[in-house]
């Protein structure tokens, strides 16, 4: 509606001669017309030459997949559900002919296909039905569920593992680098009410880190410089280098070698040749008993030796041996008797009786229990290399049933040791 005046005109110049009219550039139109590329390039693309358009996907970007699904863009738009169809970020429903509709239900029109383009439609729903997202959600939280359920189950068979694993041994590192015996799980005989929970457990004297604790008796024995207290799992081992300075001794003597006695340690030997000493008593001219390793015919061999003469003399010795055993790195179970009323000694590996030799009395040679090395006419030999733990001595000789009991932790009644050292 006008008031009945025309508007005021603006004439406008008169377009320059050559011109292809207002607003358009000089010259005859291109191929194709005003506007477009010439049909080389395509529709919406630069020409040869032209700087490439910085919204230009990579080369197929917009295609489809094998499975009919859509592209996605740099932005990460147009992002598959769970059910194959495209979403934004609001996630638009589609009607059954892969239209959005809008958020009133009705429905977006498609852009009218030009030259050059191709509408990329989605797969048609059937009947031509609304996807069933509520079913979608259920699928996808339903898989959520069953994975999680598959990664319980595998982190309860694991425990399940490390727990019917008693039998097993863990490893620890000495000072040298060497492997550290670990232990059986096993236990071969009660402990001290003290000793029953790994946090009140103490390998040593509180307030003396170099003497290790009796837990059955009052009978300390002090560390030498090189055989240190180590870790092994929740409780303790000692490590000795295998040099003059790996060993510990009592204060006094331990084992009363002329009446029936049992000693018994776990041990992890780390050396391939020589002489290795457990565990000795005496410490004047020569030992009373000594438990270890030794070189039998050319090859290392687990030995149970004691002495019945004041000289130390070979010719007054006894030796009971297990060879033909694997001895290096292996975590061992070694026990030593001696029967007074039988007059014999034996020796037995893992439960298992290796030997047995008759013997007259053993000399009661002076001075205090040795770890880690024994005494031979005034020299110390044997030094240790290795880890040795759960140390334990009895007044009493164990039969061959109860060597077998022991090493299964199935004696009943358990003998009471008189004393014992490093506990597991």
């Amino acid at each position: 509606m006008t008031d009945g005046t025309n508007p005021p005109s603006h004439p406008q110049p008169e377009p320059a001669p050559g011109s292809g009219g207002y607003g358009f550039p000089p010259g005859p139109p291109a191929q194709g017309g005003y506007g477009y590329p010439t049909p080389s390039g395509g529709y919406g693309y630069p020409q040869s030459g032209q700087q490439p358009n910085p919204y230009q996907q990579d080369p197929g970007a917009y295609q489809q997949d094998p499975a009919g699904g859509f592209g996605h863009d740099a932005a990460g738009g147009y992002q598959q559900d769970a059910g194959g169809y495209p979403q934004d970020g609001g996630g638009y429903p589609q009607d059954a002919g892969g239209y959005p509709q809008d958020a009133a239900g009705g429905q977006w029109s498609a852009a009218p296909a030009q030259p050059g383009f191709t509408r990329l439609a989605g797969p048609d729903l059937p009947g031509g039905s609304q996807p069933d997202w509520e079913a979608m959600a259920d699928r996808s939280a339903a898989e959520r569920r069953k994975k999680r359920l598959w990664m319980l189950g595998g982190g309860v068979a694991v425990l399940a593992l490390l727990a019917g694993g008693g039998t097993f041994f863990l490893m620890g590192t000495g000072d040298d680098g060497q492997d550290a015996q670990p232990q059986n799980s096993a236990s071969a005989s009660p402990e001290p009410d003290d000793s029953k929970g790994p946090a009140a457990y103490t390998a040593t004297v509180a307030g003396d880190d170099t003497l290790l604790r009796d837990s059955y008796g009052s009978m300390g024995i002090r560390l030498g410089p090189d055989l240190k207290v180590g870790p092994l799992g929740k409780r303790f081992q000692v490590v000795g280098k295998g040099n003059g300075n790996s060993w510990a001794q009592s204060a006094e003597p331990v084992v009363d070698v002329t009446k029936s006695f049992t000693v018994t340690a776990r041990a992890y030997n780390s050396a391939a040749k020589g002489s290795r000493i457990i565990m000795s008593q005496g410490d004047g001219e020569s030992f009373s008993f000594e438990l270890g390793v030794n070189e039998v015919n050319g090859k290392q061999a687990w030995i149970f030796r004691v002495q019945t003469g004041d000289k130390g003399a070979a010719a007054t010795t006894r030796t009971v041996t297990a060879e033909g055993l694997q001895m290096v790195k292996t975590p061992t179970l070694l026990m030593a008797t001696y029967d007074a009323e039988k007059k014999a000694i034996a020796l037995y590996v893992d439960g298992k009786k290796a030997g047995e030799t008759p013997v007259p009395p053993i000399w009661q040679a002076p001075g205090p229990l040795q770890l880690g090395r024994s005494m031979h006419h005034n020299i110390w030999t044997g030094p240790w290399q290795g880890a040795l733990h759960n140390i334990k001595t009895y007044d009493m000789a164990f039969t061959a049933e109860q060597a077998a009991g022991y090493k299964e932790g199935k004696l009943d009644p358990s003998p009471k040791p008189t004393h014992a050292w490093l506990l597991t």
